[in-house]
């Protein structure tokens, strides 16, 4: 009764703010928003900027806008990069997650961030939250949250290693009684991948592309592991010498080549953790496996390739893309039921 109660005016909140996407889920109702962090800006004749849209309309916009308006993304590599539109973009999720409310919820939030974040960058991420309406704003490490929303037993104590492939960045731990043993943040993520394939047709095809074209190559060919079955995708650039469009095909083992940077600075990042971990907690992986989490586990056969390279089993958790929302909404269901169970900032 007294649940029912508290959820008349107590929302808990758990945002992902990705550099990709911002998620976020709402206790008892589940993920409920799930939108590109993308803001379109209008300058008006005086100078004057304002919001044209937020998310999925800003992302519609990306390459095709007039002079007068600017589609970017305020985060970047896993961290703010513009603060007052970050803000805004808090704002207008928050207000869509709330607008079917009676009462304005007294909203207790977490926000995960990525494991390498600095003590500036942090502050700046807890006041965009904190502006945006929240009245307590805590913050956990980004492989902790993937861990607990990927079902990872996480207070025992036996190793577990956990990777989260985001937008900006990727990050690797290895977790054991509630706390981080080893963990490394590298900046390579969805975002790379795309930059890898815009590069790769400029250099071998003359042609230039744009990001959500080379996005749409990732989701619909992209793979990290030489397959049976080779896939094509027609696409339509601009040949930068006669400076008109033009279409052209790619096929699955180009893009695996255009890949191979990013994907081996991840697989590094990989092998520096097994060989940081010690060796009780080793064998504990080495039992269990890796788990992938994040946008990036969904690229074809990513999983084979670090199960190749390390030569441990490797498991795509269920739902990869919205772990870290869930994990960060089940944690402070856990705090309720256990008390602080994991330190937070």
């Amino acid at each position: 009764m007294l649940d029912n109660i508290r959820g008349l005016f107590v929302n808990d909140l758990s945002i992902d703010l990705g550099t990709a996407n911002t998620l976020v889920y709402v206790r008892d109702q589940g993920i409920v928003l799930n939108e590109p962090s993308v803001v379109a800006i209008r300058t008006d004749a005086r100078g004057a900027k304002r919001i044209e849209a937020v998310g999925i309309d800003a992302k519609r916009m990306l390459g095709r806008t007039p002079s007068n308006i600017n589609t970017i993304r305020p985060l970047k590599d896993g961290v703010i990069a513009d603060f007052m539109v970050t803000e805004k973009m808090l704002q207008h999720f928050i207000r869509k997650v709330h607008k079917r409310r009676m009462f304005r919820p007294i909203t207790r939030v977490i926000v995960c961030v990525p494991y390498g974040s600095t003590q500036v960058e942090r502050r700046a991420i807890r006041e965009s939250v904190t502006n945006a309406g929240a009245r307590k704003v805590m913050l956990v490490e980004e492989p902790v949250a993937a861990a607990i929303g990927a079902g990872i037993p996480v207070g025992e104590a036996r190793g577990s290693m956990v990777l989260d492939i985001g937008g900006g960045t990727s990050e690797v731990a290895v977790i054991s009684l509630n706390g981080i043993v080893y963990a490394e943040s590298v900046r390579i993520g969805g975002d790379r991948f795309d930059e890898a394939i815009v590069s790769y047709v400029r250099r071998q095809y003359n042609m230039l592309i744009g990001e959500a074209t080379a996005e749409r190559i990732k989701h619909e060919i992209g793979t990290a592991f030489p397959g049976h079955e080779v896939q094509e995708i027609d696409v339509v650039g601009r040949h930068l010498s006669a400076g008109v469009p033009r279409s052209f095909t790619l096929n699955s083992n180009e893009i695996l080549d255009a890949l191979q940077e990013p994907l081996y600075g991840i697989v590094g990042a990989v092998k520096t953790a097994l060989e940081s971990t010690p060796p009780e907690l080793g064998s504990d992986v080495a039992d269990r496996g890796i788990v992938l989490t994040g946008g990036g586990a969904l690229l074809r056969d990513l999983d084979k390739l670090i199960s190749e390279e390390t030569g441990l089993p490797v498991i795509i958790a269920d739902d990869p893309l919205t772990c870290v929302a869930r994990g960060g909404g089940m944690l402070l269901e856990m705090i309720d039921r256990q008390g602080e169970v994991y330190t937070l900032d």
